[in-house]
C-alpha cells in the first residue's frame, strides 16, 4: 500500500479517539488546570506524563475491543456481569455525567458573560444548538464538525506563549516529580486524573468505534487515533498549567474557576490572552456539553439493549432520543439556578470520577483478556501489568484522599 493511499485511509479512519481525549479538557478539566497552576505553578506538570501515558493504554483497549467484538463496553458489561451490575454502573455514571454537564455549561454561561452575553440568553441557545446537532444530523457529518472544533485547543499553547514562561523551569518540572502528602495537593493529583482519563471515555470511544463501522483491518489507525489524541490532550493541559503557572502563581492569585483564570490573566499576561483563554473555554465547554450527554446516553441504552444512534429518528431510537433530551435539559436548567456552587459541583464529579474508574479499568481488563470474545486481540503482558498498575495506583490514591477526608470529619 502506498505512503499516499495509507495517509488517505487513515484521515477517513481517525476521529473517535480524538474527540473522546480533547473533550477531557472541558470546562472542568481547563478549571482543575488552572487551578492547579495558580496553586502550585509547574509542580504538577510531571503528573501528566503518566496520565498521558495510561489514557492511550485505556483507549487502544476500548477500541480494541469495540473493533473486535462489535459492542460497546456497556453492552459487553451487561452480557458478561449481569443486568443488576450494569444497572448500579450506570446509575453511577449517570450522576456522574449530570454533574458534569452542568459544569459543561456552566463554562459556556461564564465564557459568554465574559464576552457580555447573559447566561439566561446563552444558556437556552447553547442546549438547543446541541441537541440540534446530536439529533438531527449524522455520524459523520457530526465527526468531522468535531474534529474541526478540536483545533480551537490550540488557543491555549498561544496563550501560554504570551505568558512568557520561564521555558528552562517548565521543562525541568515537567521531568522532575514534586509530591507535596497533604489533603489539597491529593486531591489536586487526584483531579487532574479523574478529568483526564474518565469512566465515561471508555465507554463513548467503544460505541464511537462501532458506530463508525471500523473492523479488524482498521486497528493500526485506530491505534493511531488513539496516540494522536491522547498527546494532544496532554499538550493542551500542559499550556493551561503553564499559562496559569507563570502568571498567577507568582503574584499569589487565587483562583477557583476557569473564568477566573481568564479575568486574572488580562491585566498579567495581556487582553490578547484574556480573549484566547475565554474563546476555548466557550469552545471546550459546548463541544463537552454536547459529547457528555451523548456518551451517557450510549451507555444507558446499550446497557438495557435498547437502540440508539445519532441522526435516528424518534420512531428508530425513541429511548435514545428522550434520554438525551432529558440529561441535556437538566444540566443546562442546574445552571440557571441562582447561587448554586458549581465549582463544587464540578469537584465533586471529578472525584467521583477518579473513584469509579479503577473498577471500569477492571471490567475493561477483564473483558479484553477474555478468548471468547476477543480470540488472538486480547491484550499483550505488559499491557495488562500496566492497565493493572494503572488501576492501583488509582486505587490507593482514592483511599488516601477518603482517609484524609474522613480524618477532616472526626478532628
Amino acid at each position: 500500500m502506498s505512503f499516499l493511499k495509507k495517509t488517505i485511509i487513515l484521515l477517513s479512519l481517525v476521529g473517535p479517539a480524538i474527540i473522546t481525549s480533547n473533550i477531557d479538557n472541558d470546562a472542568g478539566g481547563i478549571a482543575i488546570y488552572s487551578i492547579a497552576g495558580a496553586r502550585y505553578g509547574y509542580n504538577l506538570l510531571w503528573t501528566l506524563i503518566p496520565t498521558v501515558f495510561l489514557l492511550a493504554i485505556l483507549q487502544e483497549i476500548s477500541a480494541r475491543t469495540g473493533i473486535v467484538t462489535r459492542k460497546g463496553l456497556a453492552d459487553l458489561i451487561r452480557e458478561r456481569y449481569g443486568i443488576r451490575i450494569a444497572f448500579w454502573v450506570m446509575v453511577s455514571l449517570f450522576i456522574t455525567n449530570l454533574g458534569n454537564t452542568a459544569a459543561e455549561f456552566s463554562g459556556w454561561a461564564a465564557s459568554m458573560e465574559l464576552f457580555g452575553v447573559s447566561k439566561y440568553i446563552s444558556v437556552p441557545a447553547g442546549a438547543f444548538f446541541v441537541w440540534f446537532l446530536v439529533t438531527k444530523w449524522n455520524y459523520s457529518i457530526f465527526e468531522r464538525i468535531f474534529l474541526g472544533i478540536c483545533f480551537i485547543y490550540f488557543t491555549y499553547i498561544i496563550s501560554a506563549f504570551l505568558a512568557k514562561p520561564d521555558w528552562g523551569e517548565v521543562m525541568q518540572k515537567t521531568v522532575t516529580p514534586h509530591i507535596q502528602w497533604n489533603k489539597d495537593y491529593l486531591i489536586i493529583v487526584v483531579s487532574i486524573i479523574g478529568t483526564s482519563i474518565t469512566p465515561w471515555q471508555q465507554f463513548y470511544l467503544q460505541s464511537g468505534v462501532v458506530e463508525k463501522g471500523m473492523n479488524e483491518k482498521d486497528l493500526w489507525a485506530s491505534r493511531v487515533d488513539v496516540i494522536f489524541g491522547a498527546i494532544m490532550m496532554g499538550i493542551v493541559a500542559f499550556f493551561i498549567i503553564v499559562a496559569c503557572g507563570a502568571t498567577l502563581y507568582p503574584a499569589g492569585i487565587g483562583i477557583d474557576s476557569a473564568e477566573d483564570a481568564a479575568l486574572s490573566l488580562k491585566p498579567l499576561a495581556g487582553r490578547n490572552a484574556y480573549i484566547l483563554f475565554a474563546i476555548g473555554l466557550a469552545n471546550a465547554s459546548l463541544f463537552s456539553g454536547c459529547i457528555l450527554p451523548l456518551a451517557t446516553t450510549y451507555y444507558i441504552c446499550e446497557a438495557m439493549g435498547w437502540e440508539m444512534g445519532i441522526g435516528k429518528g424518534f420512531k428508530e431510537a425513541p429511548q435514545f432520543k428522550m434520554i438525551f433530551t432529558t440529561i441535556l435539559v437538566l444540566g443546562a436548567s442546574v445552571v440557571l439556578i441562582p447561587n448554586l456552587p458549581l465549582i463544587k459541583v464540578m469537584w465533586f464529579s471529578q472525584i467521583i470520577n477518579c473513584l469509579l474508574l479503577p473498577a471500569i479499568i477492571i471490567f475493561m481488563i477483564k473483558l479484553v483478556n477474555d478468548r471468547e470474545l476477543m480470540g488472538d486481540y486480547r491484550n499483550s503482558l505488559w499491557m495488562n501489568i500496566v492497565a493493572y498498575a494503572g488501576a492501583m495506583v488509582l486505587g490507593i490514591l482514592n483511599v488516601v484522599l477518603l482517609y484524609n477526608a474522613f480524618m477532616d470529619v472526626i478532628r
